[in-house]
């Protein structure tokens, strides 16, 4: 079950103390998109994104859009963002978070993966073994996909609230 607890859980990437990732060395942000950085309705980053993205980009952080989406899907935000994007990522499969850390010469210790679901977002960054961040679903559609992991979430979540070792609702860093 180990592998479904997040390192850090926060309400929203907007909620996320990110001088302290900082200062705990991490560099580089894997941030999914759909539910995470925007609903999946929303086509393009609006205004309140890009400042944060900015702000992070100021801090020193290297923002990759890490998602299981299409190249069409991400790409508007990769090109208003003006950031670096991960499509197809296949999370939870190692393969493409590799692929990241050798590609930008990253250690598992500076990187940070932020997303909003157990099933691919933090058990993919578990099983690399980078800081992960589970934040709250940020809007109501969602892919057949989703829906599907959203089923088995809900039973992986009531096991780790029974054993105490994880319960939706009570934010920690």
């Amino acid at each position: 079950m180990e592998k479904y607890i997040p390192d850090i859980y926060q309400k929203s990437i907007y909620t996320i103390n990110y001088d302290v990732l900082y200062n705990r060395g991490i560099r580089c942000l894997l941030i999914d998109l759909d539910n995470t950085i925007v609903p999946l309705t929303m086509k393009k980053p609006n205004k309140k994104i890009k400042e944060l993205f900015d702000d992070l980009k100021t801090k020193g952080f290297k923002i990759i859009i890490f998602s299981n989406s299409t190249k069409q899907r991400v790409k508007p935000f990769k090109d208003e963002l003006d950031v670096d994007c991960c499509a197809l990522a296949m999370k939870p499969f190692k393969k493409k978070y590799n692929k990241i850390l050798n590609e930008y010469k990253y250690s598992v210790a500076s990187v940070a993966c932020i997303g909003d679901q157990l099933l691919t977002d933090i058990k993919g960054g578990n099983n690399v073994g980078i800081t992960t961040i589970l934040v709250n679903p940020i809007g109501t559609k969602e892919r057949f996909t989703t829906r599907i992991n959203r089923h088995f979430e809900k039973k992986i979540l009531k096991k780790l609230r029974d054993n105490d070792l994880f319960t939706k609702g009570k934010y920690y860093e």
